[in-house]
Formats: structure tokens, C-alpha cells, sequence
């Protein structure tokens, strides 16, 4: 039998208070900024049992994998991951005891996420070196888990999707603030997908859309602006869907909530992602004009140019309707810089519904893109679908794609030659006074001298651009 970890009692409210000694915790995150915010989260839920970071597992007493399940072999990169983590636990319990003869704590290893939600019994049964398996709407038990893994190993939890208890566990009231570090965070305000995409796995192991309250949105962006967050990206897997409960019980909208959002003092940019072209308001979309900390970048996927596939995908909108949301973003921010989602070789995809998308790609104009091959996932109608397209083919029609994608990317960049920008500077560079930041369009902005500007938002010449990021020189010392 394993030995585990006895963690602290839990007291009435399910949170263990502080204790004096330090364990270690490593958390491996895959896939989405959802999954970062969900990783984040969870070392704050830690931290009363007296978890800190660490960014070694070979260091950790707890070591939580946060898993992705969108894209095919997700689940065997887990595997292959916890064999690597099976190796470490054992070779600690071997050494169990340290040269100045004290125990060495035995490791616990977990498994959360969405990989876990859809396949926790068999990744019990495949690797026992895994203590705990936690879905996505659960992680905020993790405390009282790792109590009863004390007694019995195996226990799976989060089978059902109760956002709400999750979010209600983690209030700033429950655990204490967040631990985020830097000017820049993630809130996730949305979870959960209605559309049933026939290529996505999200409605299963994230459930239906739910939505936070704004009252309680407000409370955590207040309290990340209180210590030095600037920026805040909001998240959902169909953000612009937001309709939580607004101050008079209504449901609100996205655009009312970053009205909200930008009256917090401190608080100087909002960018949200992923957002669904069906639930790309009007209001959405006139906030833009109206919110000078709505950064003027859209993520808005869109995921083939073919109207024939869009069906196939039961994406509920064709290539018009998506041009149009664009269309109609640019009248109102003529500067909004574009990224998008692809794709290619989804079944039944011809060379004319590809050479579609490319038409849709040169239309569009691109600053950034994400694109893929299909795979299949299982349980998915697209998995069953007949007219599978060759890998080869995919392949190739693949690198078509990131040819053109990443031409318009490199055009976009290097025509920030000769424009000041305001960058908010968020870390350290590679080189020594160097300091890298973010541009109003997510680019990635590096100058020289400038470490002493972290956390701060500053004019910036960009002098050159490349693929993926921006060069330029302080256009004065002062800073907002």
C-alpha cells in the first residue's frame, strides 16, 4: 500500500488553517488560459495547507497534472507524463528516509481537468501511481481530498458540474486573495458550452454555459487591481454568452459587465477570449467604441471558410455571418487586430472547401491564428463521420494555411514599424536591463533598459517587428 500524505484536519468551512511546516507543490498545466486561471486556483486553495510552488516536480509532495482534452493524444501526453512521475514517486518512497534520519514526505499525485473528467476510471486503472482524480468544477476540493486519500486511494470526483459551488468555495472571503504575480491575470467569468460543435469534447466535461454573478466578478478584478493588476483578460469558453446576474437580478451582458469593470480604480486594460461570431452582440460590439480599456484586439474563431463544413461542424453560422461581426468591429474600432481559430481536414473537407477557408483567411487579414488538423475525439458526431480526410492531406493543407496565416501575422507586426505604442511592461527579459511587454494588439514588445518599468504602462517607438513580437526603445522615462 502506498503511503500518503496526512494532511491538516479540515475545519467546519472545508478549508485547513495554516500550518507551520512547508510542502511543495508542482502543477503542470495543458491547453487553454481557462486551464491557467483552474491551475492558478487551485494553488490558492493549497495554500492554507501550507503549499508552496515549485517548478520542479522532483521537489513536490503534491504533484497536480491539469489536463486538456481538445486535441488528440491529449490523454496519452498524460500518461506518458505520469509514467515520468510514477518513476519519482517511487525512487522518494525508496529514499523515504533523509541523512539527518527525518521522514521525506511521500508524494501524492493528481490528475485534474477535463482529460480527467472524461476518462478518470481508466486513468485509475491504467496508472496507480495516481492518488486522486479531480474534474474541472471540482478542483475547489481539494483540501478535503487529500484528507480522505489519506484513507483509501482511488477516489474520483467531479463527475457533476456545479460552477457555482466552485466559485462560491474560492471567494477572496474563503481562501485569501489570489496569489497572482505580476500586472496581468486571468478571471474566468463564464464556463461551460451550449453549441455542441460536433468536432468538441467542451459540453461534455465542462457542462452547460453558467455564468458568475457580476457582483462577485467585481469583487475579485477590485481585489486583483488592489495588488498591481493592470490588465485582465476574462475568460469563458463562450465568454461573449456571459448573462450572469447583474445588480437588480437581471441577467447582465459582457459589455455591461466591462462597463463595470472599467470604473475600478487601477484597472487600465480588459481583453476577453473565446468568443462564439453567434454572440457577438451589438452592445459588444459598441463597447468597443465607447471603452478606451477594451483593447483593440478579437479573438473570434471561426474555424473553416466553407459554409458546407461550418454545417458539417454544427457551427450555426456561415462564412457571412462571421464576416460581417468583423465588418461591423471595424467601423466601430478601425485598429481592431484580428485572430482566429482553423480547422483543416475535418471530414468530408474538399480541396474547394479549403481553398474557401484560404479565401476567408486573405479577406480577413489576420494579425494572429490558431490552426490544426482535425482529430477525431471520442464521442464526438464528428468522430463517426464518413469521408475521414487523409492525414497526408491534412497535413498539407495544414501548412498552406500556416503560410498564409503566418505572412499576414509578420505583415501585421512589421507595420508597427514607426508607431508609438503603450506597452505594459509584465517581465524580464533574456538580456540583462531588458524588459518585455504587451502592445494594445497582444503583441509581445522588448526593449532595452527598461526592467526598472515592470508592472508599468509606457510609450514605446517600435523601431522593428518581426513573426512573432516587436522591437522598440523608450519614448520616455515617465510612465502611467
Amino acid at each position: 500500500m502506498t503511503e500518503t500524505l496526512v494532511p491538516p484536519a479540515i475545519d467546519g468551512d472545508g478549508v485547513a488553517p495554516p500550518e507551520t511546516g512547508t510542502r511543495h507543490l508542482f502543477i503542470k498545466t495543458y491547453g487553454c488560459q481557462m486551464n491557467v486561471y483552474d491551475s492558478e486556483r487551485m494553488a490558492d486553495v493549497l495554500r492554507p495547507l501550507g503549499y508552496a510552488t515549485t517548478d520542479s516536480p522532483e521537489d513536490a509532495d503534491f504533484v497536480i497534472l491539469n489536463t486538456c482534452h481538445i486535441r488528440e493524444k491529449a490523454a496519452e501526453k498524460v500518461y506518458s507524463e505520469l509514467g515520468k512521475l510514477r518513476e519519482l514517486k517511487d525512487a522518494r518512497a525508496r529514499n523515504s528516509t533523509t541523512a539527518t534520519g527525518n521522514s521525506k514526505t511521500p508524494m501524492i499525485i493528481a490528475v485534474a481537468g477535463c482529460v480527467a473528467q472524461a476518462e478518470g476510471e481508466e486513468i485509475m486503472r491504467r496508472q496507480p501511481a495516481v492518488d486522486l482524480v479531480v474534474g474541472p468544477q471540482a478542483y475547489h476540493q481539494l483540501p478535503e481530498l487529500l484528507t480522505r486519500t489519506a484513507r483509501a486511494r482511488g477516489e474520483r470526483i467531479g463527475a457533476d458540474f456545479a460552477p457555482n459551488a466552485k466559485f462560491d468555495a474560492m471567494s477572496s472571503e474563503r481562501i485569501g486573495p489570489r496569489g497572482v504575480k505580476g500586472p496581468t491575470a486571468f478571471l474566468t467569468v463564464q464556463e461551460g458550452c451550449d453549441k455542441f460543435c460536433t468536432f468538441c469534447v467542451v459540453p461534455y466535461t465542462r457542462g452547460a454555459e453558467w455564468s458568475r454573478p457580476v457582483a462577485d466578478i467585481l469583487i475579485e478584478a477590485r481585489a486583483l487591481a488592489e495588488r498591481g493588476v493592470r490588465e485582465i483578460t476574462l475568460l469563458g469558453q463562450n465568454v461573449n454568452a456571459y448573462n450572469g446576474a447583474g445588480p437588480d437580478g437581471a441577467p447582465s451582458t459582457l459589455a455591461r459587465l466591462a462597463h463595470a469593470l472599467a470604473e475600478i480604480p487601477g484597472l487600465d486594460r480588459l481583453r476577453y477570449t473565446t468568443s462564439h461570431p453567434n454572440d457577438m452582440s451589438e452592445d459588444l460590439i459598441a463597447a468597443h467604441g465607447e471603452l478606451d480599456v477594451l483593447m483593440p484586439y478579437l479573438h473570434l474563431p471561426v474555424q473553416s471558410g466553407s459554409d458546407r463544413i461550418l454545417r458539417l461542424m454544427n457551427r450555426k453560422h456561415g462564412q457571412k455571418t462571421y464576416l460581417d461581426v468583423i465588418d461591423r468591429m471595424r467601423r466601430v474600432r478601425p485598429d481592431m487586430a484580428i485572430s482566429g481559430d482553423f480547422i483543416v481536414g475535418f471530414p468530408g473537407e474538399t480541396d474547394r472547401d479549403f481553398a474557401d477557408t484560404l479565401n476567408l483567411v486573405r479577406q480577413v487579414n489576420y494579425a494572429s491564428a490558431f490552426s490544426f488538423m482535425y482529430s477525431p475525439r471520442p464521442g464526438t458526431p464528428a468522430a463517426a463521420m464518413a469521408g475521414q480526410v487523409p492525414e497526408a492531406v491534412a497535413r498539407e493543407r495544414l501548412h498552406a494555411l500556416q503560410a498564409l496565416l503566418f505572412e499576414q501575422q509578420t505583415a501585421f507586426n512589421t507595420s508597427q514599424t514607426g508607431k508609438t505604442l503603450p506597452v505594459l511592461f509584465e517581465r524580464k527579459g533574456r538580456n540583462p536591463g531588458q524588459a518585455i511587454g504587451r502592445s494594445p494588439y497582444l503583441q509581445s514588445v522588448h526593449v532595452e533598459n527598461g526592467e526598472h518599468l515592470l508592472g508599468r504602462i509606457v510609450a514605446v517607438e517600435i523601431e522593428s517587428g518581426t513573426q512573432n513580437s516587436l522591437a522598440g526603445r523608450l519614448v520616455e522615462q515617465k510612465a502611467a
